[in-house]
């Protein structure tokens, strides 16, 4: 295995598309935000374009810092709240309007770094289970989420509310091709590893000392053949037999550990 890849900066023809990050959404282009972790992180992140904020006055006090004199707030009861958010929404007393974070491309990202990886993610659709990624790639340093622009969720407040603030943090990435994606993350000096449950190679085994970029499929269907033909090599995690496999986000999170710990 090449542990030293000589790359170059990332290109942007696999990153930039329509789509971006909004790609579902309505079409006032607007995203509503819930939830103490997701709407205080959204607030301190000075990307993020504001727009109002529906919030319980106990909540508001339970926020870090004060809110500018002129923020646009309204206060509400938390049943006029639900009504805002998805049935059984867990909004805690927090509503957020707000607009999209400006779409970015794979040469925006900063140069290859071992200690942050990055998570190439192949029609993994579930909004819960990008939100557990982006959390977990925000614990243990991961540069950015890479997913296809027609193949995953929509930034949204379900998908906020899961990564606990890490929307705000982690950089995601949408591009139109994921396969062409991962070649230019190769010319760059990534070693891309794919997970996958019939694989020979365990994790462990697999990891050179360079750059790497941490490739999952979704669950049940796992990687595309082109993905997976698009990888430096093939690797499992060593879970126990009577285990068929985990859910992508568990299986995310125990491969970023690893690779913080090597």
């Amino acid at each position: 295995m090449n542990e030293h890849k000589k790359g170059r900066a990332l290109r942007g023809r696999a990153g930039r598309n329509r789509g971006g990050r909004g790609s579902g959404r309505a079409g006032s282009g607007q995203v509503r935000l819930w939830g103490h972790h997701a709407v205080e992180a959204a607030l301190r992140n000075p990307d993020r374009v504001h727009r109002k904020l529906w919030a319980t006055r106990e909540a508001i006090a339970a926020l870090s810092g004060e809110l500018p004199a002129d923020f646009p707030v309204e206060y509400a009861a938390p049943a006029d709240l639900a009504r805002l958010v998805a049935r059984d929404a867990p909004h805690q007393g927090l509503v957020l309007d707000c607009a999209p974070l400006e779409e970015l491309a794979l040469d925006d990202l900063p140069e290859p770094d071992p200690a942050h990886p990055v998570v190439v993610l192949d029609q993994v659709t579930d909004p819960h289970n990008m939100g557990a990624i982006l959390r977990s790639a925000a614990a243990f340093g991961a540069a950015a989420v890479v997913t296809q622009d027609r193949h995953a969720p929509p930034e949204s407040g379900t998908v906020a509310k899961a990564a606990s603030g890490a929307l705000e943090i982690v950089p995601w990435v949408r591009v139109v091709n994921l396969a062409r994606a991962l070649e230019d993350l190769s010319e760059a000096g990534y070693w891309r590893i794919g997970l996958a449950g019939e694989a020979q190679t365990l994790f462990g085994d697999a990891m050179p000392a360079g750059p790497i970029a941490l490739v999952l499929g979704a669950e049940g269907e796992g990687l595309r053949p082109n993905v997976a033909g698009h990888c430096d090599g093939l690797a499992r995690l060593p879970i126990a037999e009577g285990v068929e496999s985990l859910n992508v986000s568990n299986a995310a999170a125990v491969a970023l550990y690893a690779l913080a710990t090597r």
